[in-house]
């Protein structure tokens, strides 16, 4: 593992371009198509959703990339444009379309070098691989690690209770779904290859645990006659 020091070619203020762009670009996704769009009425369909989600990933893989050597540039300005064709683009095709944005932007917004260009545009590209992480330039793994671990975090566990009342389920199901959460964390923990990672997963798994655990210990399920008592008593309430 290596600290590698460069000059970046990169800004803060040309960053920050492109972090408006790629919300801009998100927000005329949903726009732009009729009746709201694919499953816009899930909120991790939504453009505020996919942004939040991007700004978790390029904080992940920032740290990532830092800890294991990897060029930062190229790491952050792919993670940040990762998911921007998302909300366009069918699932499996939506990373050879956001690779391609991402080279129209850089080719037209700056004097990159060449070479970095391409990094980045590879490691959008394949950021959905499914296999080995090894096989795979550092930069893109550290953009993989980070799209996964995003799932498992706060992030993630809050959009799967969401998912409960689409689901028609009540609150007393929460318990289960942190279990979903917590089955991701196991397979990213299965995935994974760096040493950054493994430990960013451990503590999220550790904190899903511990929230399911206090979940099982205080939603307890009531039965007819209980609920039946409550409602004629007024015992109960919206809290």
């Amino acid at each position: 593992m290596g600290v590698e020091i460069r000059e970046s070619p990169v800004s803060d203020a040309e960053f920050e371009a492109m972090r408006d762009f790629v919300h801009d670009y998100l927000a005329a996704s949903v726009e732009n198509e009729e009746e709201g769009g694919r499953m816009r009425w899930y909120p991790w369909h939504s453009a505020e959703y996919r942004f939040n989600h991007i700004l978790n990933v390029v904080d992940l893989a920032v740290e990532i990339a830092r800890e294991e050597g990897a060029n930062v540039d190229v790491t952050r300005v792919a993670a940040l444009f990762h998911d921007i064709a998302k909300l366009e683009a069918e699932q499996d095709v939506h990373a050879e379309v956001g690779a391609t944005i991402a080279r129209e932007y850089l080719l037209s917004h700056g004097d990159y070098p060449d070479s970095f260009v391409e990094q980045v545009c590879s490691a959008v590209r394949d950021h959905s691989y499914q296999d080995d992480l090894t096989d795979l330039p550092l930069e893109t793994q550290c953009l993989i690690e980070a799209d996964v671990l995003d799932k498992v975090g706060a992030n993630g566990t809050a959009l799967m209770l969401l998912r409960m009342g689409y689901e028609s389920r009540s609150h007393m199901d929460a318990a289960e779904m942190v279990g979903r959460v917590i089955e991701r964390g196991e397979d990213a923990r299965q995935r994974i290859e760096s040493e950054t990672a493994e430990a960013i997963v451990h503590r999220r798994l550790k904190r899903a645990k511990w929230f399911q655990e206090w979940l099982e210990m205080e939603v307890a399920e009531m039965d007819d006659d209980s609920q039946v008592g409550d409602v004629a008593t007024g015992v109960g309430g919206d809290d």
